[in-house]
């Protein structure tokens, strides 16, 4: 183990487990606004219902959330303190409005929708939780322009060793920043619609749910279905610009997840399964699709695709052999963004099936999903499918910038904190794992528990109760 291993994986981690928790929120947040939308819309009070108990989980998952990523936010001052320095003037806008505009209008409006219940008209009362899916939608366009610069710097000089921001709308109109916040925003909502579908059919399982109870959850695992079944069909098209617009834009991490060291014939295969042997660079026990690649690529069934072998000979001669002393190979780990790029498509694909089924069997003429336990199951652990999906595809946009920090201006080596240790990594390492088991367990604990409680008797105003019914009662 040394420093730079060390500081990566505490990123990775940090990164990781973050990231578990912002499409979450994002996702649930669309789910209570629409719910809480259809209440307003029809009156009926079943949406009422439904909005508080659902927005219960939001309120949990948001929660999480922040703490997460305010331990995001300390690492990069303890082990990427060389990288900050270098990216302090890039980052500082973006995360800027990241803090001071959309967090505060999540903040605050979240506050307004807990306590305002039946004490604002209905109307306000839903704006309230629209600024809230506002705040949650502004708030992952800054991060994610930050994190475009990263793959594709724009708007910059280099100044005494720094990148200085000289336009900061170029960070706005940055390609890649589009099709990540795209695809990103797209997945965050597939995530609440599979949550919602995935969580109703574990109630729906359970032989003690009342037919009230039951009549509840059959609008959630509607609007759940819909979600997920819309916005995964999104999120793959989506995706596929976004692989595209790779071909041209980051090609070593494009034949990375392809696992291309030669470049290929014309018309290109893609290849389904295989295993690369990054020794040798080969790939073994592959198995070839003839045309595929060119037409994914290309929209088309002709042209070859470059491969890892021939773009690393020229980001030598481009960059050097070494950096700082440092020996170069830009080619990052092919195994790793081979099988994410596979997991993350595959689980896209599962999700459409799953939810198109459920969808057939939820018709009002031929409504058989609820007597079908099989397909509940299905449902139920498909809940946790989108997290998987999310993580590969964060791993896909991160190790794809190997060896860079910031594509082709700062590598990992530069970006380490120079007076950091292995023993201090090691044990903030230990201290951020037993954390997030902590985190994980407490938030595991109290979705259980939430979804114990009755949506047919959400009257109140859900974790706001406690705060508000003693000034009710007049207790005070």
């Amino acid at each position: 183990m040394d420093i730079v291993d060390l500081a990566r994986f505490q990123f990775a981690m940090t990164t990781v487990f973050h990231f578990f928790f912002v499409p979450f929120s994002i996702g649930t947040a669309f789910v209570v606004a629409i719910l809480e939308t259809f209440y307003v819309r029809t009156k009926n009070e079943a949406y009422k219902k439904l909005a508080k108990f659902w927005g219960n989980i939001f309120l949990l998952s948001f929660a999480v959330g922040v703490v997460t990523g305010l331990i995001q936010e300390f690492q990069f001052g303890m082990n990427w303190s060389d990288y900050s320095r270098f990216m302090g003037d890039i980052f500082g806008a973006p995360l800027a409005l990241e803090a001071l505009l959309s967090f505060f209008i999540e903040s605050t409006f979240i506050g307004l929708w807990m306590f305002t219940w039946d004490r604002v008209k209905k109307g306000t009362h839903l704006f309230f939780m629209w600024m809230v899916c506002f705040g949650t939608l502004t708030s992952a366009l800054w991060i994610l322009a930050a994190n475009s610069f990263m793959q594709h710097p724009v708007g910059y000089a280099i100044k005494g060793g720094r990148a200085e921001m000289v336009d900061f709308f170029a960070l706005l109109k940055n390609p890649q920043l589009w099709f990540e916040y795209g695809h990103v925003i797209l997945a965050a909502l597939t995530m609440g619609g599979v949550v919602l579908a995935g969580l109703t059919a574990f109630q729906m399982l359970k032989k003690d749910t009342t037919k009230e109870a039951k009549g509840l959850y059959k609008k959630s695992m509607r609007l759940g279905l819909w979600m997920a079944m819309i916005f995964s069909v999104g999120t793959i098209l989506v995706g596929d610009f976004q692989m595209k617009y790779l071909v041209t834009e980051q090609p070593m991490k494009f034949a990375a997840t392809e696992a291309i060291y030669e470049t290929t014939g014309d018309p290109a295969p893609w290849t389904a399964v295989g295993i690369a042997d990054t020794k040798n660079h080969t790939v073994k026990y592959k198995v070839d699709i003839p045309v595929l690649l060119s037409l994914l690529s290309y929209n088309k069934p002709s042209g070859s695709v470059k491969g890892m072998d021939e773009i690393n000979a020229e980001m030598k001669e481009k960059y050097g052999t070494t950096i700082d002393g440092t020996k170069m190979d830009y080619i990052p780990p092919v195994n790793t963004l081979f099988w994410n790029f596979r997991v993350m498509a595959g689980f896209g694909a599962w999700i459409i099936l799953v939810s198109f089924v459920g969808l057939l069997m939820t018709r009002k003429k031929k409504e058989t999903l609820y007597k079908r336990r099989w397909m509940l199951w299905a449902l139920a652990l498909t809940t946790f499918v989108p997290f998987i999906a999310n993580t590969a595809g964060w791993f896909i946009t991160e190790f794809g910038r190997y060896p860079w920090t910031v594509y082709g201006l700062f590598t990992i080596q530069q970006s380490v904190s120079p007076n950091v240790s292995v023993t201090s990594l090691l044990i903030s390492n230990i201290v951020y794992f037993t954390l997030f088991t902590t985190l994980a367990i407490v938030m595991i604990g109290l979705v259980k528990r939430q979804l114990q409680n009755d949506p047919t008797q959400m009257q109140g105003h859900g974790y706001a109760d406690k705060i508000l019914d003693p000034f009710d009662k007049g207790a005070f």
